[in-house]
């Protein structure tokens, strides 16, 4: 699939908006337990989703790079942290709204990458890291079947180079009829089993 603002962005909406829904369902108490990520706890899992999720989202867009200031955050410090999740995903997704995000290329600081590319591997942030955050706190994570098709596209793109840098494991096998949401998540090395 070639990726485009047209099949992108409808996608980085909807993850965004399940996003918030589920970071307002994570309880302070659902912090320090384990993620399923590695030995990350979720509070650590909370601070890498929001900051690349939603900081990360919108600075790419803007062609900015993430501030020290913001890297270094504990954003799980405020007790309001899911609200201005929230608010920071409206503003990212506003960023990609604007045409002129979606030309070009984007420094990503080691490579130069089409805008459309780095938006889709943004929309993996939001969605695979967003299941991790729903899975260790006893949510759900939804996707439309047409944001899952594309998400599956985007893991079976980059899930090798993802291994090389330990981003992803080993793929979990599934049974036949496994919706493609499914099938990420499982190519991705999560099981959603």
């Amino acid at each position: 699939m070639e990726l485009r603002r047209e099949n992108v962005q409808p996608h980085l909406s909807e993850c965004a908006a399940e996003s918030a829904r589920v970071a307002a369902g994570v309880g302070q108490d659902r912090l320090g337990e384990p993620s399923g990520c590695g030995d990350w706890d979720v509070r650590t899992l909370v601070n890498h989703w929001v900051l690349y999720g939603s900081h990360g989202l919108e600075h790419r867009a803007l062609r900015k790079a993430l501030p020290d200031e913001l890297t270094a955050r504990d954003f799980t410090t405020d007790p309001e942290w899911a609200a201005a999740f929230a608010t920071q995903l409206d503003r990212a997704v506003a960023a990609w709204a604007e045409p002129a995000a979606w030309e070009g290329e984007i420094d990503l600081g080691f490579a130069q990458q089409a805008a459309p590319e780095v938006a889709a591997l943004l929309l993996l942030e939001l969605a695979l890291h967003g299941w991790d955050v729903a899975h260790a706190t006893g949510q759900d994570f939804k996707v439309s079947d047409a944001a899952g098709a594309v998400i599956l596209d985007v893991v079976t793109a980059n899930a090798e180079m993802y291994r090389q840098y330990e981003g992803f494991g080993a793929a979990v096998e599934l049974p036949d009829g496994a919706s493609d949401f499914t099938r990420a998540l499982a190519l991705s090395g999560r099981d959603p089993r």
